[in-house]
């Protein structure tokens, strides 16, 4: 009961990851009026779900070796204020990293708990977080300008580039919802696998490991954030960073779905290492970052005309106080927990 009591902080932060990066997924598709907030919404929480149970297992190994937090009160504190911080942000409608959020608070736990973080993880992980952003705004740019070729050779009917595009929308948003559960499940409950005793779970002969248990357990956590309360954010991604025309939105979405495929599958990783190739790092990064950096690719596909440097600024800003803001909760959480209610935080 207390392990559950503690792991509802970890159901927190996925409820708050739901309701920020749903819009990196379905916000273009919403804001250009392409597809309903509710089909939307049902899509990319099944298919949040999958990615998380069926793939996320990448992604959490290495944030598990950034700093192993080994008690389930700390990696509660943890998650409790990556959760509140993102929310914070929530509500004043600016996409933010849950990915920054965590990271922010695991090494503020390695401080208090005066545990030496792995440093070489860490820069790993921040330089994913830059290379990510480019790797979308460059995916971007060159797939704009391949579908506005294509378009202009096929010579569709206005009518069927319509259809054609509300579909090609729910499909990429779909493959984006999958690789954000895979990608950032672990954002969510990755502290808890080293503190969090669970059962391997043996389902019609099908056998479950107990962290995807945890991956399932989050990502409908994730799933009721969307549902719920991803409306606000997805005005910002959808509306205001540029103006956006549904073959648009449809690149922007499938740019930033391809850069969390690439740092997220297994598969990818070993065929590349089999080929003596480097391989993309399998590290959380932030769906927000790429798929900003997919509508700054398509800002200079117009030469930059339409980007809106207000709410980029905004947006930037957020980023760069979203892990101050996170590790500075989580030393106070610690800290209360440690010293007021006797809890052991690693």
């Amino acid at each position: 009961m207390i392990a559950l009591l503690f792991l509802s902080s970890g159901l927190f932060l996925g409820w708050s990851l739901g309701a920020n990066d749903a819009s990196n997924i379905f916000g273009t598709a919403i804001g250009t009026r392409m597809v309903r907030f509710k089909t939307a919404a049902i899509i990319a929480s099944i298919f949040v779900i999958l990615g998380a149970v069926i793939s996320g297992s990448g992604p959490s190994q290495t944030l598990g070796r950034l700093g192993e937090v080994t008690a389930v009160a700390g990696a509660f504190s943890v998650a409790l204020s990556a959760g509140l911080t993102v929310l914070w942000m929530t509500r004043t409608k600016l996409p933010v990293s849950t990915s920054q959020a965590i990271i922010g608070g695991i090494i503020s736990w390695s401080i208090f708990a005066q545990v030496e973080p792995e440093w070489s993880i860490l820069i790993k992980i921040v330089f994913s977080w830059f290379l990510s952003i480019i790797l979308a705004a460059i995916f971007a740019l060159i797939l704009y300008h391949l579908i506005g070729k294509l378009v202009a050779i096929i010579r569709v009917h206005l009518f069927r580039i319509d259809l054609y595009t509300r579909l090609g929308l729910i499909a990429v948003g779909a493959f984006g919802a999958y690789t954000l559960g895979a990608n950032n499940i672990a954002n969510v409950v990755g502290v808890f696998v080293p503190s969090t005793e669970l059962s391997n779970l043996v389902i019609f002969g099908l056998s479950v490991s107990a962290a995807q248990q945890l991956f399932f357990i989050g990502s409908l956590a994730i799933a009721l954030g969307i549902i719920t309360y991803s409306k606000r954010v997805i005005e910002t991604i959808g509306k205001n960073v540029i103006k956006m025309t549904p073959q648009a939105a449809f690149v922007a979405v499938l740019a930033a779905s391809l850069v969390l495929f690439l740092f997220t599958s297994r598969s990818l990783e070993s065929f590349l290492l089999s080929r003596n190739l480097p391989s993309i790092p399998l590290v959380p990064i932030s769906s927000s970052q790429v798929i900003i950096g997919s509508l700054v690719g398509i800002g200079f596909a117009h030469g930059g005309r339409g980007l809106q440097a207000g709410p980029l600024l905004r947006i930037l800003g957020g980023w760069i106080t979203t892990p101050i803001i996170a590790a500075l909760m989580t030393y106070g959480v610690l800290f209360l927990m440690d010293n007021v209610f006797g809890q052991s935080v690693g």
